[in-house]
């Protein structure tokens, strides 16, 4: 495993206040995010919809960490160009969401993005076996995707420490991302089980600009 002294924190922005996204983007960077987390959801993939490219674009200018766009659409393909060219730094989509996961991720990096793969709860690892060189980022759900609020889903743990051993296998530095239910508790059993990147939407926007940074502090063990 390569080494991180602290994982990846990346704040979903799920759980901020839509009506100043921007000043809380701003926020959570100060605090000390490393990316920003964007849950893009079509009311069809997912039963939620929640934003497209044009708010991407409108919090580009806000923030200077990287864009971690999670495409929950289907189908993706068509809307991959307009994410990119909105700035989102790594692009993540289900294998679920089209039929042809290696062309889909061959266009996000084509585009000049990081290409990632989602794992729903119910989604095996092996999707990917076959095609680790065409992967920059994992991204493990510990929910069922489309609602903020969920409680963890501690048989996703296994679920992490397989496709940690199947990235050290390859020997490629691939972030290895859990979403869904991460506080300063199961922050530590997801990073216990190999992952290095932390999504956290209610963990860190609770309680107001004024505690970010110290709930930023506690998801990383700091």
């Amino acid at each position: 495993m390569t080494a991180r002294s602290t994982p990846i924190i990346a704040p979903s922005i799920l759980s901020a206040d839509f009506a100043r996204l921007g000043e809380e983007a701003r926020a959570v960077e100060a605090a000390g995010a490393d990316w920003l987390h964007i849950d893009v959801m079509d009311g069809h993939f997912v039963p939620n919809i929640t934003i497209g490219p044009d708010v991407v674009k409108a919090l580009r200018p806000h923030v200077k960490i990287p864009m971690d766009v999670h495409l929950m659409i289907s189908p993706a393909d068509p809307y991959i160009e307009a994410f990119r060219a909105a700035g989102a730094d790594m692009i993540s989509v289900h294998p679920e969401a089209g039929p042809h996961l290696n062309r889909t991720l061959g266009q996000i990096r084509k585009l000049g993005a990081k290409a990632g793969v989602v794992f729903n709860p119910s989604t095996d690892p092996s999707v990917i076996q076959w095609m680790m060189d065409d992967v920059d980022l994992i991204l493990v759900m510990s929910i069922n995707p489309g609602f903020g609020g969920q409680s963890f889903m501690r048989s996703q743990l296994a679920k992490i420490a397989a496709l940690r051993a199947m990235i050290d296998a390859h020997g490629r530095d691939i972030p290895l991302e859990v979403d869904g239910g991460v506080t300063p508790e199961t922050a530590k059993l997801c990073v216990a089980a190999g992952a290095t990147a932390l999504v956290a939407g209610t963990a860190v926007f609770r309680g107001g600009p004024d505690a970010y940074a110290g709930n930023i502090a506690a998801l990383r063990g700091v």
